[in-house]
């Protein structure tokens, strides 16, 4: 009898011991933001949001996770494998529609919505010497385009079909990731890339740096031809050193996007801190300034996260 109530009592210690590690474990709250490449603009944000989460979200563990970008950010979102990220609207379109040939294994529903943020720029640059000034310069020169099925490569798909051009028109086809691709064209084993990225992207600025630049314009007719979510803007002159005329291009919308199975008090922290810190994030990096709460809800392709409509809510922005 001794024996069994020595057993009972290490077991009931053994499950409070257990008990007390589980209660300790949720009171864990980790936020992992993902983001994209080291060079673009994804990951400064991102490691900006994410300091700006570990000070205000009590008991959080926050960390920045570089990734390739919009549809690996949706991808592990889905997967429930990141609390926030980063991507591209036509992305998330994509995504919620479970396009496959956009490298989505089928419908993403779990996703849902922070907020609108900034502009990307398409921005197509070559090296002067190649000769390339037009989207029609392009044929028989190498591009890279980004990452495979990215963000980025989603939308070079999406200007090529607008141009009446396809990759095959091209010499060579590389999917690089942005400084990767700056450096191919600094050593002139590449003529020109794509990349989809806030005004003063580090790569395209290092790469004005290092020789002459020509900045492609994508024509507004262009743009028009795709429809939304890309919309016609302006990469204003003196963006990149050399750069002396503004250029057409077409710019589309960045959201930050989560899922369901993240708190409501959590999506509302997140959404809250976005905004409570926007000074911090445009210290982090200049596309941050695109950043405006009455935009927030603009084109968002995915339903709003309960939390995140609390704060829109308590904002006077949303009914």
């Amino acid at each position: 009898m001794l024996n069994l109530n020595t057993k009972m009592l290490a077991a009931g210690a053994v499950a409070l011991t257990l008990g007390l590690g589980a209660v300790a474990a949720k009171a864990q709250e980790f936020v992992n933001v993902l983001t994209g490449g080291t060079s673009g603009v994804y990951y400064p944000l991102g490691v900006a949001l994410s300091e700006i989460y570990a000070k205000g979200i009590e008991g959080a563990h926050a960390q920045v996770q570089a990734t390739k970008a919009s549809v690996e950010n949706l991808n592990l979102l889905q997967q429930g494998k990141g609390e926030i990220g980063f991507s591209l609207g036509d992305s998330v379109k994509l995504a919620a529609e479970g396009n496959t040939e956009a490298g989505f294994p089928g419908k993403l529903d779990k996703l849902r919505g922070i907020a609108a943020i900034y502009p990307n720029y398409i921005q197509i640059v070559a090296s002067a010497e190649s000769g390339i000034k037009t989207l029609a310069d392009l044929k028989g020169k190498s591009l890279s385009v980004g990452a495979p099925a990215s963000g980025t490569e989603l939308n070079a798909r999406a200007i090529f079909a607008a141009a009446g051009m396809k990759y095959e028109d091209l010499g060579k086809v590389e999917y690089l990731p942005f400084a990767e691709s700056v450096e191919l064209i600094k050593n002139r084993q590449l003529d020109a890339t794509l990349q989809s990225a806030g005004l003063g992207v580090a790569s395209i600025r290092d790469l004005a740096t290092s020789l002459k630049i020509n900045v492609v314009a994508v024509p507004k007719a262009e743009v028009e031809k795709i429809g939304a979510p890309y919309m016609p803007v302006v990469i204003p002159a003196g963006t990149y050193e050399g750069q002396d005329a503004d250029v057409e291009t077409a710019a589309v919308g960045n959201f930050l996007i989560t899922h369901e199975g993240v708190s409501d008090e959590t999506a509302y922290q997140m959404t809250k801190l976005l905004f409570d810190n926007l000074d911090k994030l445009a210290a982090a990096h200049a596309a941050a300034k695109g950043i405006d709460p009455a935009k927030a809800l603009d084109g968002m392709p995915v339903p709003l996260h309960p939390g995140a409509e609390r704060y829109y809510k308590e904002m006077g922005l949303l009914k």
